[in-house]
């Protein structure tokens, strides 16, 4: 406005003496008149005024929000929105809501197209003038931008409502929007099916993000919404684990040259590591690879984790164990003690069923039993119990002669006490002990085999020595 009355006065000025001279030519005028999109241009460089009119149209248009009157409300908000943007932030807002209304309400397709693109341009605007926002910066009002888009244009605009979404949660981190993270990966997801070859590793990407944000609300104890976060969270990696992306060979096909390419890259390293653990492609060579390059760089309790099942699947297994020790220390620096136990019942198998170093079986196996025990957890401890009845049973802790040989099916009850405890702490594993402790009672020591030591078996209890060392009953 202020342009265009300048422009006016000095065509005033110019005229008489214009009248005076010969007519110049057109590339001799004194006076440049303006282009229309120049003088736009001009005018939005200045910063609109918030006169007194735009103060009382902001009070009216929220007061008629507040009631739900969205068709009263639009002519105030629109002179405050066209007039003097930079007045609240309730012009956004408010306006959202408006806009809504107005837009479900209309039957005129130009009416619709209008204001849907009322809506996105109107978060631009917000950005303009609230982007620095300390509360809703212009990462958070991307998410809007993105939603809006969503909400006006369905799938017409998945790609631009992909890009503002993914830019507002890479921004927002944990304090993202829960709705737009979800949205973030339905859209993705979406874009993923139409090019699931062109789009994998940006659908992988924006999953890690949303959900890495999602648990991270989901495991804040200060954060209100920390069980929708967490439900949230669940149907994303449903969407994820459905959606084929995470096939192993297919993640191999995108990041194995990443890997080659980010050796000396720690967090791009720890990253793929993480997203190969979490949809349990632990066994790949890429896995593997991008755990020994992250651990040469820095150790933490997933490169260790990897690198063992590295060694394992080479078959140096005290390797094995020696990096599950790593990553036991590191996971409790770390405070993630449900990895702990994880890694304490690896070792523990490896120990059994590798190495044959059946104390050391139950070591680890007794270990993780304690840490689940600590947090309360007792799904994961009936795996433990079994592993150590199995140790048990393969024990022969007495000499080898004929004596030997009766004491030696001793360990037999030790073991079935083992069973018991496991379905007893632990219902999941229930099938497996009883199927145990069917195979294994059929070797318990006879009465006759007692009757032979009677010095042996006198009271109802027995004391199986060696390095079990526990005390059972006699059956």
């Amino acid at each position: 406005m202020k342009i265009r009355t300048l422009v006016v006065l000095a065509l005033a000025v110019a005229v008489p003496a214009l009248a005076c001279a010969k007519k110049p030519k057109k590339a001799e005028l004194a006076v440049e008149v303006p282009s229309e999109a120049k003088a736009q241009a001009l005018e939005e460089e200045a910063e609109p005024v918030i006169t007194e009119e735009c103060v009382v149209n902001v009070s009216l248009f929220h007061e008629s929000v507040k009631n739900k009157m969205y068709a009263d409300a639009y002519e105030p908000w629109w002179e405050v929105y066209t007039t003097c943007p930079n007045a609240n932030k309730s012009i956004y807002s408010d306006g959202a809501k408006i806009v809504e209304a107005l837009y479900q309400a209309a039957s005129d397709p130009a009416e619709k197209e209008r204001l849907a693109k009322l809506a996105i341009e109107m978060q631009d605007k917000r950005i303009k003038y609230f982007g620095n926002d300390p509360k809703y910066p212009k990462a958070y009002i991307l998410g809007e931008k993105g939603l809006a888009y969503l909400d006006f244009f369905g799938d017409t605009k998945l790609a631009e409502a992909r890009e503002c979404l993914q830019a507002s949660a890479a921004g927002m981190g944990s304090n993202s929007k829960i709705m737009v993270l979800v949205k973030l990966v339905d859209v993705s997801y979406a874009l993923y099916k139409q090019d699931p070859n062109g789009r994998a590793e940006q659908f992988i990407a924006d999953y890690e993000l949303a959900s890495n944000a999602l648990n991270e609300q989901a495991t804040n104890a200060n954060n209100k919404n920390a069980e929708i976060a967490g439900k949230q969270k669940d149907y994303v990696d449903n969407i994820f684990a459905i959606s084929g992306a995470a096939d192993c060979s297919k993640l191999d096909d995108i990041y194995a040259a990443a890997v080659q390419d980010n050796l000396q890259n720690l967090d791009m390293l720890q990253k793929i590591a993480k997203l190969y653990k979490r949809v349990r492609c632990t066994e790949s060579d890429v896995y593997f690879a991008a755990c020994e390059a992250a651990h040469k760089l820095q150790p933490t309790q997933e490169s260790a984790a990897g690198c063992a099942s590295m060694a394992a699947k080479k078959g140096d297994y005290e390797q094995a164990i020696a990096y599950y020790d790593q990553a036991i220390k590191l996971a409790m620096v770390e405070d993630a003690l449900e990895d702990v136990a994880d890694y304490q019942y690896n070792a523990a198998v490896y120990c059994f069923a590798n190495l044959k170093k059946y104390p050391e079986a139950r070591k680890y196996a007794q270990a993780s039993i304690a840490t689940l025990t600590g947090l309360g957890i007792n799904k994961g401890q009936g795996r433990c119990y079994i592993i150590i009845g199995m140790a048990y049973a393969a024990s022969r802790p007495y000499p080898n002669d004929a004596k030997g040989a009766i004491l030696n099916k001793t360990v037999y009850w030790a073991a079935v006490d083992k069973f018991v405890k496991a379905k007893q702490v632990d219902p999941s594993v229930e099938a497996t002990a009883n199927e145990y402790i069917s195979s294994y009672s059929k070797y318990y020591p006879t009465k006759e085999e007692r009757f032979d030591l009677p010095g042996e078996f006198s009271g109802s209890t027995f004391y199986v020595g060696g390095w079990i060392g526990e005390t059972t009953a006699i059956r």
